[in-house]
Parts: C-alpha cells; structure tokens; sequence
C-alpha cells in the first residue's frame, strides 16, 4: 500500500532541488528569477549527454554544470554589475528557452520527435538515488543555514549587509557562492526532470516549474524542511493530474493546471504574514 504513494517523491524532486537551491540563494539576498531556464537548459542538456556512452551519471552531471553556468552568468550581471535581478532572470529564462528550442529543431526534427532517455534504477519501484539525496540536502541545508557559522553570515548578507562587512565576511562573496549553489542545484532539477521523471525531453518542458519551486520557498517560510513538505504537496497533485488523465471525466486542460492551482492556493493562504529577507534582490556596494 505504501508504494502506491512512494512515485510521489520522484514527481516532487524537481521542486524539491530547485526550491531548497533558491532558499539558499534568497536567503543570502540573491533571487533567481532565471530558475527557469536554468532548469529547462540542465533539461535539454542531460537529455542529450544521457543519450551517449556516459549515460545517466554524465547527464545528471552535465545538468549541474550547465545551471552553474548560467548562475554565474546571471550573477556577474546583478551581484557584480548590480543590475536588477528580476529584469537578469527573465532574460535567463528567454536565452534558455530560444536556445533549447532551436537545438532541439536541429538535433531531433522541427516536428519534435519523442526521445527516450535511460532511466535510473528504481529501488522498490518508486524511488532512485537523486530522491534520497534531495532529502540528504534538505537536511544538509538546515543545518548549514542554521548551525554553521557560514550559515549564519549567509542569512545576515540577505537581512543586513553592513553587518556582515563588520563580521569579516564579503557580502558578494557570500552572495556569489549562494548563486552558484541554487544555479547548481536547479541544473540537477532540471536533469531529474527529463531523465529521472519524463524520461524523455520537450521543448519548454519545465512549464513554469522553477516559478512554483520560487513559490515553495515563500510557502515554506525559507525553511528548508517546510520547502521540502511543500514541495512534496506540489508533487502529489503533480502525480494525481497524470493518474487522472483520460480516466476521468474531467478536461484534461483542468488536470495540467491542478498543480500550479495547488501552488497558487497554498501561496495565498500560507503566504499571509510571511517575512522577506529585508534586502532581498537589493544589489550590495561597500562603503567607503
């Protein structure tokens, strides 16, 4: 009975990776509206190296790499540039989705041909390896943010930053390092979609998932085991939309947006008295 519900993970680990790498990243200050693109970029890219001799490994790796990439290719615009973010991110998330659109035309046919990918061994049929490691991270994360003295400096660079100077800590070192890490991580998000969940790769395929895993870090209070349960929630009616789909009577336009239905709903009711990191998206200049 239990691993009926067990598929739940897989379907929320996309959401679970992207929203724990932009909770790192908001609460140093940093928001990463280009999580998006991110995401579909590490998507295209781990279909493609998956489809060679390196296979799943290579992809999932390859998928990071190409989110770190793009993380700091957004950070060198908005923490060293200081250009606004939410402006940076939305050209991420266009440059992304020209791009994968027009190699995927060229490599696999403009009418889109279906690929399949090799998937990664299931344990008990429901979960891999890449679910267990999110909720490693997740724990990992938790206690990086609040045990650890860099956790610490980290959350003070996104409240207030002079403190952190005072400290002997670099404000845009820390926010550097926080936006490469949610890039990182949104590139493994974005890996797990097409090998670990679709097994297969569309074009803009992410369907506005890095915009619902930005949601779950406001829902989840930028704490990573409430991002985590968030998430989860998301996953289940991610799970549920499919299982529904051309079994009951209901459009199936209707079932593709019962998740982002879930997210939005949970958004307006938990959202309520929730707190922003008080220089969130504020570009930082040393005095002096």
């Amino acid at each position: 009975m239990i691993e009926a519900y067990l598929p739940v993970f897989r379907y929320a680990t996309p959401l679970v990776w992207a929203a724990l790498g932009e909770t790192i990243g908001q609460r140093a200050g940093v928001i990463n509206i280009g999580l998006e693109g991110m995401m579909l970029a590490a998507a295209y890219a781990a279909a493609v190296v998956a489809l060679g001799p390196g296979g799943i490994g290579a992809g999932l790796l390859i998928g990071a790499c190409v989110g770190l990439l793009l993380a700091a290719l957004q950070a060198a615009f908005t923490i060293r540039g200081g250009h606004d973010q939410v402006v940076v991110g939305t050209a991420i998330n266009l440059l992304a989705l020209g791009i994968t659109n027009t190699l995927f035309r060229q490599q696999f046919g403009a009418s889109g041909e279906l690929i399949r990918l090799p998937t990664i061994p299931l344990w008990m049929g429901a979960i891999d390896f890449v679910v267990v490691l999110g909720l490693i991270a997740v724990v990992a994360t938790g206690y990086g943010l609040q045990k650890t003295k860099w956790g610490l400096a980290l959350r003070a660079a996104g409240e207030y930053p002079p403190a952190v100077e005072s400290g002997g800590f670099s404000v845009n070192r820390l926010r550097w390092q926080a936006a490469l890490t949610s890039g990182a991580m949104a590139g493994v998000a974005g890996a797990y979609l097409s090998i670990g969940v679709a097994g297969s790769f569309a074009e803009g395929m992410t369907s506005g998932k890095g915009f619902v895993a930005i949601a779950m870090v406001t829902f989840g209070r930028w704490k990573p085991a409430w991002v985590y349960a968030a998430s989860v929630f998301v996953g289940l009616t991610d799970l549920l939309q499919y299982a529904l789909q051309g079994r009951s009577g209901i459009p199936f336009q209707f079932l593709v947006a019962l998740p982002y239905v879930a997210a939005l709903a949970v958004l307006i009711v938990m959202g309520r008295g929730t707190r922003v990191p008080a220089a969130l998206g504020l570009p930082y200049r040393k005095e002096g």
